[in-house]
Protein backbone atom coordinates (compact mmCIF):
# COMPACT_ATOMS: atom_id res chain seq x y z
CA UNK A 1 0.00 0.00 0.00
CA UNK A 2 1.16 3.73 -0.74
CA UNK A 3 1.80 6.09 1.46
CA UNK A 4 -0.93 8.18 0.35
CA UNK A 5 -3.31 4.94 0.93
CA UNK A 6 -1.93 4.30 4.17
CA UNK A 7 -2.76 7.99 5.37
CA UNK A 8 -6.10 7.94 3.68
CA UNK A 9 -7.00 4.66 6.04
CA UNK A 10 -5.71 6.18 9.02
CA UNK A 11 -8.16 8.85 8.43
CA UNK A 12 -10.65 6.71 8.11
CA UNK A 13 -10.00 4.42 10.87
CA UNK A 14 -10.30 7.43 13.54
CA UNK A 15 -14.03 6.10 13.54
CA UNK A 16 -13.16 3.01 15.39
CA UNK A 17 -11.48 5.25 17.77
CA UNK A 18 -13.52 4.98 21.70
CA UNK A 19 -13.90 8.56 22.23
CA UNK A 20 -15.17 8.94 18.46
CA UNK A 21 -17.31 6.31 18.91
CA UNK A 22 -18.70 7.36 22.07
CA UNK A 23 -19.70 10.97 20.52
CA UNK A 24 -22.40 8.67 18.37
CA UNK A 25 -24.09 7.77 21.05
CA UNK A 26 -24.02 11.29 22.96
CA UNK A 27 -25.70 12.43 19.54
CA UNK A 28 -28.00 9.76 20.13
CA UNK A 29 -29.05 11.34 23.19
CA UNK A 30 -29.26 14.96 22.02
CA UNK A 31 -30.86 14.08 19.38
CA UNK A 32 -33.62 12.04 21.21
CA UNK A 33 -35.77 15.14 22.82
CA UNK A 34 -36.17 17.65 19.87
CA UNK A 35 -39.17 16.01 18.00
CA UNK A 36 -40.82 15.12 21.28
CA UNK A 37 -41.64 18.85 21.52
CA UNK A 38 -42.19 19.33 17.80
CA UNK A 39 -44.04 17.49 15.02
CA UNK A 40 -44.53 13.84 17.67
CA UNK A 41 -46.18 16.28 20.16
CA UNK A 42 -47.84 17.39 17.29
CA UNK A 43 -49.76 14.22 16.09
CA UNK A 44 -50.72 13.88 20.00
CA UNK A 45 -52.22 17.25 20.45
CA UNK A 46 -54.18 16.87 16.95
CA UNK A 47 -55.71 13.52 18.50
CA UNK A 48 -56.76 15.07 21.44
CA UNK A 49 -58.86 17.81 19.96
CA UNK A 50 -56.68 20.44 20.55
CA UNK A 51 -56.92 23.34 18.18
CA UNK A 52 -54.60 24.19 15.11
CA UNK A 53 -54.23 27.89 16.72
CA UNK A 54 -53.28 25.89 19.84
CA UNK A 55 -50.76 23.80 17.82
CA UNK A 56 -49.06 26.26 16.14
CA UNK A 57 -48.12 28.24 19.38
CA UNK A 58 -46.76 24.93 21.35
CA UNK A 59 -43.76 25.59 18.79
CA UNK A 60 -42.84 28.62 21.36
CA UNK A 61 -41.44 25.77 23.42
CA UNK A 62 -38.54 25.34 21.34
CA UNK A 63 -37.42 28.75 22.33
CA UNK A 64 -34.49 27.49 25.00
CA UNK A 65 -32.50 26.20 21.83
CA UNK A 66 -32.43 29.30 20.50
CA UNK A 67 -31.64 31.01 23.94
CA UNK A 68 -28.93 28.68 25.33
CA UNK A 69 -25.99 30.68 25.62
CA UNK A 70 -28.14 32.50 28.32
CA UNK A 71 -27.56 30.17 31.05
CA UNK A 72 -24.00 28.20 29.32
CA UNK A 73 -21.63 30.24 31.44
CA UNK A 74 -23.18 28.33 34.63
CA UNK A 75 -22.88 25.30 32.86
CA UNK A 76 -19.50 26.26 31.74
CA UNK A 77 -18.27 27.49 35.74
CA UNK A 78 -20.67 25.72 38.32
CA UNK A 79 -20.20 22.37 39.57
CA UNK A 80 -22.75 20.11 40.31
CA UNK A 81 -22.83 19.25 44.18
CA UNK A 82 -21.68 15.17 44.83
CA UNK A 83 -21.97 14.49 40.85
CA UNK A 84 -18.93 16.95 39.90
CA UNK A 85 -16.65 14.92 43.11
CA UNK A 86 -17.66 11.82 41.71
CA UNK A 87 -17.56 11.96 37.92
CA UNK A 88 -16.30 15.44 37.23
CA UNK A 89 -17.76 18.67 36.14
CA UNK A 90 -18.99 17.79 32.16
CA UNK A 91 -20.26 14.08 33.25
CA UNK A 92 -21.50 15.56 36.18
CA UNK A 93 -23.87 18.12 34.53
CA UNK A 94 -24.48 15.62 31.37
CA UNK A 95 -25.81 12.84 34.37
CA UNK A 96 -27.81 15.60 35.89
CA UNK A 97 -29.64 17.25 32.63
CA UNK A 98 -30.40 13.85 31.34
CA UNK A 99 -32.13 12.76 34.75
CA UNK A 100 -34.11 15.87 34.76
CA UNK A 101 -34.70 15.51 30.86
CA UNK A 102 -36.11 11.84 31.48
CA UNK A 103 -38.28 13.18 34.40
CA UNK A 104 -39.60 15.68 32.55
CA UNK A 105 -40.25 13.58 29.94
CA UNK A 106 -42.35 11.46 32.31
CA UNK A 107 -44.40 14.22 33.41
CA UNK A 108 -44.99 15.46 30.02
CA UNK A 109 -46.57 11.90 28.52
CA UNK A 110 -48.42 12.28 31.85
CA UNK A 111 -50.27 14.98 31.20
CA UNK A 112 -53.98 15.37 29.30
CA UNK A 113 -53.85 17.89 26.27
CA UNK A 114 -56.86 18.08 25.70
CA UNK A 115 -58.26 18.84 29.54
CA UNK A 116 -55.18 20.43 30.94
CA UNK A 117 -53.39 22.41 27.52
CA UNK A 118 -51.12 24.65 29.90
CA UNK A 119 -49.71 21.80 31.79
CA UNK A 120 -48.68 20.00 28.93
CA UNK A 121 -47.32 23.30 27.47
CA UNK A 122 -45.22 23.89 30.58
CA UNK A 123 -43.73 20.41 30.83
CA UNK A 124 -42.80 20.32 26.94
CA UNK A 125 -41.01 23.74 27.72
CA UNK A 126 -39.36 21.78 30.85
CA UNK A 127 -38.33 18.63 28.35
CA UNK A 128 -36.95 21.70 26.02
CA UNK A 129 -34.68 23.68 29.04
CA UNK A 130 -33.33 19.94 29.74
CA UNK A 131 -32.68 19.06 26.06
CA UNK A 132 -30.80 22.57 25.25
CA UNK A 133 -28.96 22.12 28.44
CA UNK A 134 -27.83 18.70 27.66
CA UNK A 135 -26.62 19.89 24.07
CA UNK A 136 -24.54 22.69 25.71
CA UNK A 137 -22.34 20.04 27.62
CA UNK A 138 -22.46 17.72 25.26
CA UNK A 139 -21.06 20.46 22.72
CA UNK A 140 -18.25 20.72 25.03
CA UNK A 141 -17.64 17.35 26.45
CA UNK A 142 -16.91 16.82 22.69
CA UNK A 143 -14.75 19.87 21.79
CA UNK A 144 -12.50 18.99 25.04
CA UNK A 145 -12.71 14.88 24.57
CA UNK A 146 -11.07 15.28 21.07
CA UNK A 147 -7.78 16.25 19.45
CA UNK A 148 -8.35 18.66 16.79
CA UNK A 149 -7.41 16.36 13.83
CA UNK A 150 -10.32 14.11 15.29
CA UNK A 151 -12.96 17.30 15.19
CA UNK A 152 -14.23 16.31 11.53
CA UNK A 153 -15.24 12.77 12.66
CA UNK A 154 -16.18 13.96 16.08
CA UNK A 155 -19.01 16.05 13.96
CA UNK A 156 -19.99 13.46 11.72
CA UNK A 157 -20.68 11.01 14.63
CA UNK A 158 -22.81 13.67 16.50
CA UNK A 159 -24.57 14.38 13.68
CA UNK A 160 -24.96 10.62 13.16
CA UNK A 161 -26.06 9.82 16.40
CA UNK A 162 -28.42 12.98 16.13
CA UNK A 163 -29.94 12.04 12.86
CA UNK A 164 -30.75 8.72 14.89
CA UNK A 165 -32.22 9.76 17.77
CA UNK A 166 -34.66 12.30 15.43
CA UNK A 167 -35.76 9.11 13.84
CA UNK A 168 -36.51 7.05 16.92
CA UNK A 169 -38.23 10.36 18.06
CA UNK A 170 -40.17 10.67 15.05
CA UNK A 171 -41.25 7.21 13.21
CA UNK A 172 -40.15 4.94 16.18
CA UNK A 173 -42.93 7.58 18.58
CA UNK A 174 -45.16 7.21 16.15
CA UNK A 175 -45.05 3.25 15.64
CA UNK A 176 -45.57 2.68 19.79
CA UNK A 177 -48.26 5.53 19.94
CA UNK A 178 -50.26 2.99 17.09
CA UNK A 179 -50.17 0.04 19.92
CA UNK A 180 -50.77 1.74 23.49
CA UNK A 181 -50.99 5.04 24.66
CA UNK A 182 -48.48 8.37 24.37
CA UNK A 183 -47.98 7.75 28.20
CA UNK A 184 -45.63 4.81 27.65
CA UNK A 185 -44.62 6.31 24.52
CA UNK A 186 -42.74 9.37 26.08
CA UNK A 187 -42.01 6.59 29.12
CA UNK A 188 -40.32 4.53 26.09
CA UNK A 189 -38.22 7.69 24.97
CA UNK A 190 -37.26 8.78 28.68
CA UNK A 191 -35.45 5.42 28.88
CA UNK A 192 -33.89 5.74 25.82
CA UNK A 193 -32.13 8.49 27.46
CA UNK A 194 -30.38 6.01 29.19
CA UNK A 195 -28.07 5.45 26.50
CA UNK A 196 -26.67 8.91 26.99
CA UNK A 197 -26.30 7.73 30.62
CA UNK A 198 -24.75 5.00 30.01
CA UNK A 199 -22.18 6.58 27.55
CA UNK A 200 -21.33 8.94 30.33
CA UNK A 201 -20.66 6.65 32.73
CA UNK A 202 -18.19 4.72 30.63
CA UNK A 203 -16.26 7.48 29.27
CA UNK A 204 -13.83 9.42 30.93
CA UNK A 205 -13.81 12.98 31.82
CA UNK A 206 -11.87 15.46 29.49
CA UNK A 207 -8.28 16.48 30.86
CA UNK A 208 -7.95 20.72 30.99
CA UNK A 209 -5.02 22.32 30.07
CA UNK A 210 -3.38 23.91 33.56
CA UNK A 211 -4.36 27.15 31.97
CA UNK A 212 -8.41 26.43 31.74
CA UNK A 213 -8.32 24.78 35.27
CA UNK A 214 -6.32 28.12 36.71
CA UNK A 215 -9.00 30.54 34.65
CA UNK A 216 -12.02 28.43 36.63
CA UNK A 217 -10.53 28.31 39.54
CA UNK A 218 -12.03 30.92 42.87
CA UNK A 219 -12.04 34.71 41.74
CA UNK A 220 -13.04 35.67 45.44
CA UNK A 221 -15.91 38.06 45.06
CA UNK A 222 -19.20 37.93 42.84
CA UNK A 223 -18.03 40.84 40.54
CA UNK A 224 -14.86 38.40 39.92
CA UNK A 225 -17.01 35.61 38.87
CA UNK A 226 -19.33 37.08 36.66
CA UNK A 227 -16.52 38.63 35.09
CA UNK A 228 -14.99 35.49 34.29
CA UNK A 229 -18.24 33.88 33.82
CA UNK A 230 -19.84 36.15 31.25
CA UNK A 231 -17.34 38.47 30.07
CA UNK A 232 -14.45 36.33 29.93
CA UNK A 233 -15.49 34.32 26.91
CA UNK A 234 -16.40 37.29 25.00
CA UNK A 235 -13.28 39.18 25.93
CA UNK A 236 -11.36 35.80 24.99
CA UNK A 237 -12.95 35.48 21.78
CA UNK A 238 -11.82 38.93 20.67
CA UNK A 239 -8.59 38.27 21.00
CA UNK A 240 -8.56 36.44 18.39
CA UNK A 241 -7.04 37.89 15.37
CA UNK A 242 -9.89 38.64 12.84
CA UNK A 243 -12.64 37.71 14.97
CA UNK A 244 -14.88 39.94 13.51
CA UNK A 245 -14.70 38.25 10.18
CA UNK A 246 -14.68 35.09 11.39
CA UNK A 247 -18.40 35.58 13.13
CA UNK A 248 -18.96 36.91 9.63
CA UNK A 249 -18.10 33.90 7.85
CA UNK A 250 -19.44 32.02 10.50
CA UNK A 251 -23.34 33.90 9.61
CA UNK A 252 -22.34 33.52 5.28
CA UNK A 253 -21.15 29.94 5.05
CA UNK A 254 -24.30 28.27 4.84
CA UNK A 255 -26.37 31.14 3.92
CA UNK A 256 -26.19 29.51 0.20
CA UNK A 257 -27.65 26.26 1.32
CA UNK A 258 -30.28 27.96 4.10
CA UNK A 259 -31.40 30.05 1.27
CA UNK A 260 -32.32 26.98 -1.18
CA UNK A 261 -33.36 24.99 1.52
CA UNK A 262 -36.32 27.15 2.76
CA UNK A 263 -38.23 27.05 -0.73
CA UNK A 264 -37.15 22.92 -1.36
CA UNK A 265 -40.14 21.60 -0.78
CA UNK A 266 -42.25 24.45 -2.59
CA UNK A 267 -40.14 24.00 -5.54
CA UNK A 268 -41.51 20.58 -5.34
CA UNK A 269 -44.81 20.51 -5.48
CA UNK A 270 -44.63 23.03 -7.57
CA UNK A 271 -43.15 21.02 -10.26
CA UNK A 272 -46.03 18.10 -9.92
CA UNK A 273 -43.97 15.84 -7.34
CA UNK A 274 -46.34 13.81 -4.70
CA UNK A 275 -46.16 14.23 -1.16
CA UNK A 276 -45.30 10.68 -1.11
CA UNK A 277 -42.61 10.93 -4.03
CA UNK A 278 -41.07 13.72 -1.93
CA UNK A 279 -41.08 11.52 1.09
CA UNK A 280 -40.04 8.41 -0.42
CA UNK A 281 -37.18 10.03 -1.76
CA UNK A 282 -36.22 12.02 0.99
CA UNK A 283 -36.22 9.37 3.20
CA UNK A 284 -34.57 6.65 1.30
CA UNK A 285 -31.52 9.06 -0.43
CA UNK A 286 -31.91 12.17 1.39
CA UNK A 287 -31.15 10.81 4.72
CA UNK A 288 -28.32 8.19 3.28
CA UNK A 289 -26.93 10.82 1.77
CA UNK A 290 -26.64 12.85 4.74
CA UNK A 291 -25.17 10.14 6.96
CA UNK A 292 -22.44 9.06 4.28
CA UNK A 293 -21.81 13.26 3.69
CA UNK A 294 -21.27 13.89 7.48
CA UNK A 295 -18.56 10.83 7.70
CA UNK A 296 -16.99 11.77 4.10
CA UNK A 297 -16.56 15.24 5.52
CA UNK A 298 -15.19 13.83 9.24
CA UNK A 299 -12.39 12.06 7.29
CA UNK A 300 -11.57 14.96 4.94
CA UNK A 301 -11.08 17.18 7.71
CA UNK A 302 -8.61 14.61 9.23
CA UNK A 303 -6.65 13.59 5.66
CA UNK A 304 -6.71 17.75 4.62
CA UNK A 305 -7.43 20.14 7.78
CA UNK A 306 -10.29 21.74 8.56
CA UNK A 307 -9.73 24.81 6.15
CA UNK A 308 -9.27 22.88 3.18
CA UNK A 309 -12.26 20.93 3.84
CA UNK A 310 -14.42 23.91 4.69
CA UNK A 311 -13.38 25.20 0.93
CA UNK A 312 -14.18 21.60 -0.79
CA UNK A 313 -17.37 21.63 1.10
CA UNK A 314 -18.57 24.80 0.35
CA UNK A 315 -17.70 24.60 -3.70
CA UNK A 316 -19.50 20.97 -3.58
CA UNK A 317 -23.17 22.76 -1.50
CA UNK A 318 -22.87 25.95 -4.25
CA UNK A 319 -22.97 23.16 -7.54
CA UNK A 320 -25.82 21.34 -5.09
CA UNK A 321 -28.25 24.50 -5.53
CA UNK A 322 -27.33 24.55 -9.59
CA UNK A 323 -28.38 21.39 -9.32
CA UNK A 324 -31.78 22.34 -8.28
CA UNK A 325 -31.46 24.94 -11.25
CA UNK A 326 -31.06 21.97 -13.41
CA UNK A 327 -34.12 20.27 -11.83
CA UNK A 328 -36.40 22.93 -12.95
CA UNK A 329 -35.70 22.73 -16.63
CA UNK A 330 -35.81 18.89 -16.53
CA UNK A 331 -38.94 19.17 -14.52
CA UNK A 332 -40.89 16.68 -12.84
CA UNK A 333 -38.31 13.59 -13.63
CA UNK A 334 -38.23 11.19 -10.72
CA UNK A 335 -34.55 10.24 -11.43
CA UNK A 336 -33.84 13.51 -11.30
CA UNK A 337 -35.19 14.43 -8.26
CA UNK A 338 -32.98 11.34 -6.83
CA UNK A 339 -29.88 12.68 -7.98
CA UNK A 340 -30.77 16.40 -6.78
CA UNK A 341 -31.95 15.63 -3.23
CA UNK A 342 -29.39 12.82 -2.93
CA UNK A 343 -26.19 15.48 -4.20
CA UNK A 344 -28.03 18.08 -2.04
CA UNK A 345 -27.58 16.15 1.31
CA UNK A 346 -24.19 14.27 0.57
CA UNK A 347 -22.50 17.84 -0.14
CA UNK A 348 -25.07 19.00 3.11
CA UNK A 349 -23.94 16.56 5.32
CA UNK A 350 -19.84 17.61 4.13
CA UNK A 351 -20.39 20.76 4.54
CA UNK A 352 -22.33 20.53 8.26
CA UNK A 353 -19.26 18.16 9.27
CA UNK A 354 -16.73 20.49 8.66
CA UNK A 355 -18.36 23.19 9.85
CA UNK A 356 -18.96 21.89 13.14
CA UNK A 357 -15.39 20.72 13.35
CA UNK A 358 -14.17 24.33 12.61
CA UNK A 359 -16.77 26.20 15.43
CA UNK A 360 -15.06 23.79 17.67
CA UNK A 361 -11.76 24.82 17.20
CA UNK A 362 -12.33 28.39 17.43
CA UNK A 363 -13.24 27.35 21.49
CA UNK A 364 -11.04 27.98 24.03
CA UNK A 365 -11.05 24.79 26.42
CA UNK A 366 -11.32 27.65 29.54
CA UNK A 367 -14.77 28.59 28.15
CA UNK A 368 -15.93 25.71 25.99
CA UNK A 369 -19.33 25.26 26.44
CA UNK A 370 -20.00 29.37 26.37
CA UNK A 371 -18.23 29.92 23.15
CA UNK A 372 -20.21 27.10 21.28
CA UNK A 373 -23.16 27.53 22.39
CA UNK A 374 -22.95 31.44 21.43
CA UNK A 375 -21.44 30.11 17.96
CA UNK A 376 -24.10 27.65 17.15
CA UNK A 377 -26.82 30.01 18.69
CA UNK A 378 -25.51 32.72 15.98
CA UNK A 379 -25.42 29.93 13.30
CA UNK A 380 -28.60 29.19 13.49
CA UNK A 381 -30.49 32.47 14.30
CA UNK A 382 -28.63 34.16 11.63
CA UNK A 383 -29.53 31.46 9.18
CA UNK A 384 -33.18 31.87 10.03
CA UNK A 385 -33.08 35.69 9.19
CA UNK A 386 -30.96 35.97 6.53
CA UNK A 387 -32.89 32.65 4.52
CA UNK A 388 -36.27 34.62 5.70
CA UNK A 389 -36.51 36.49 2.87
CA UNK A 390 -36.28 33.42 0.24
CA UNK A 391 -39.98 33.10 -0.49
CA UNK A 392 -40.10 36.60 -1.49
CA UNK A 393 -37.29 36.45 -3.81
CA UNK A 394 -38.88 32.85 -5.62
CA UNK A 395 -42.12 34.62 -5.81
CA UNK A 396 -40.20 37.26 -7.82
CA UNK A 397 -38.00 35.39 -10.02
CA UNK A 398 -38.15 32.35 -12.29
CA UNK A 399 -37.11 28.43 -10.34
CA UNK A 400 -34.19 28.66 -12.57
CA UNK A 401 -33.18 32.18 -11.41
CA UNK A 402 -33.80 31.89 -8.13
CA UNK A 403 -31.50 28.72 -7.72
CA UNK A 404 -28.73 30.37 -9.39
CA UNK A 405 -28.72 33.20 -7.26
CA UNK A 406 -29.10 31.02 -4.11
CA UNK A 407 -25.36 29.41 -5.75
CA UNK A 408 -23.99 33.17 -5.61
CA UNK A 409 -25.00 33.86 -2.19
CA UNK A 410 -22.96 31.23 -1.33
CA UNK A 411 -19.30 32.94 -2.82
CA UNK A 412 -18.92 35.73 -0.39
CA UNK A 413 -18.78 32.66 2.83
CA UNK A 414 -16.19 31.27 0.62
CA UNK A 415 -14.41 34.34 -0.67
CA UNK A 416 -14.01 35.26 3.20
CA UNK A 417 -12.82 32.20 4.21
CA UNK A 418 -10.10 32.68 1.36
CA UNK A 419 -9.32 36.02 2.14
CA UNK A 420 -9.26 34.99 6.43
CA UNK A 421 -6.87 31.98 5.09
CA UNK A 422 -4.59 34.57 3.46
CA UNK A 423 -4.90 37.02 5.78
CA UNK A 424 -4.39 35.54 8.73
CA UNK A 425 -2.47 32.02 8.10
CA UNK A 426 -2.02 29.52 9.30
CA UNK A 427 -4.68 28.32 11.14
CA UNK A 428 -7.79 29.93 10.32
CA UNK A 429 -8.96 29.19 13.78
CA UNK A 430 -7.03 28.99 17.10
CA UNK A 431 -6.84 25.18 18.16
CA UNK A 432 -9.40 24.66 21.25
CA UNK A 433 -6.32 23.99 23.68
CA UNK A 434 -4.42 27.06 23.09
Amino acid sequence: MTADGREWLRAVGVYARPRVIAIGFLGFASGLPLLLTLSTLSIWLAEEGVTKTAIGLFALVGIPYSLKFLWAPLIDRLPVPLLTRALGRRRGWMILTQVLLMAALLGLGATSPAEMPEVTAICALAVAFCSASQDIVIDAYRVEILEEREYGAGAAMIVFGYRCGLLVAGAGALYIASITSWFWVYAAMAALVLVGVATVLLSPEPEVSVRAAARRGSTGSLRGWLYEAVVAPFADFMQRRGWVAILAFVLLYKFGDALAGVMANPFYIELGFTKVEIANVSKLFGFAATLLGGFAGGILVNRWGIVPSLLVCGVLQLLSNLLFAVQAVVGHDIGMLMVTIGFENLSGGMGTAAFVAYLSSLCNVAYTATQYALLSSLMAVARTVLASPGGWLAEQLSWVTFFALTAVAAVPGLLLLMWITRRFPPPLATAAAR
